[in-house]
């Protein structure tokens, strides 16, 4: 009557290797895209328990947008455990830094789960803010962000 549900087994998993330009694109959005595929939610063989995600290089970091005043009025806060030890940053400070590249790293590590798995997961994820990156030799298939929907990309 009913088929049995399948779990992916370690043994099972098929990696493979996705290059997105991140010049152009809408943070939060590509953020949700890169975070389903590190987890493995766009497959028909996702497992929660398992890392049967894709590797995911993404190039471009520092030519990201926001939309409306995000990139002046946004800010990061991070605390240092310490009285008064509240940081605080704004976006375009951080996209102007020397790592432009965290504002893409910190939005996914916020949408994958807490815990040693999405720890994994992030891991499979690398972000440099140049055209160029060292995994060539993995042979990446590009994926156009900008083409799956209108509001991915801003000019």
């Amino acid at each position: 009557m009913f088929g049995k549900t399948h779990s992916t087994k370690t043994a099972e998993i098929d990696k493979k290797w996705i290059l997105i330009d991140a010049s152009g694109l809408v943070v939060g959005r590509l953020a949700t895209l890169i975070a389903l595929r590190l987890r493995g939610k766009h497959k028909a063989s996702f497992t929660p328990h398992v890392d049967d995600g894709d590797n995911i290089v993404v190039i471009n970091a520092d030519k990201v947008v926001f939309t409306g005043r995000k990139r002046e009025d946004k800010i990061y806060r991070h605390y240092s455990g310490f009285q008064g030890g509240i940081k605080e940053r704004s976006a375009n400070f951080i996209l102007e830094g020397r790592f432009p590249e965290r504002i893409i790293e910190k939005a996914v590590e916020r949408m994958l789960p807490r815990g040693p798995l999405g720890r994994r997961q992030l891991g499979n994820l690398r972000v440099y803010k140049g055209a160029e990156h060292p995994h060539a030799a993995q042979n990446p298939a590009p994926l156009d962000v900008a083409a799956l929907n209108r509001k991915n990309a801003r000019s």
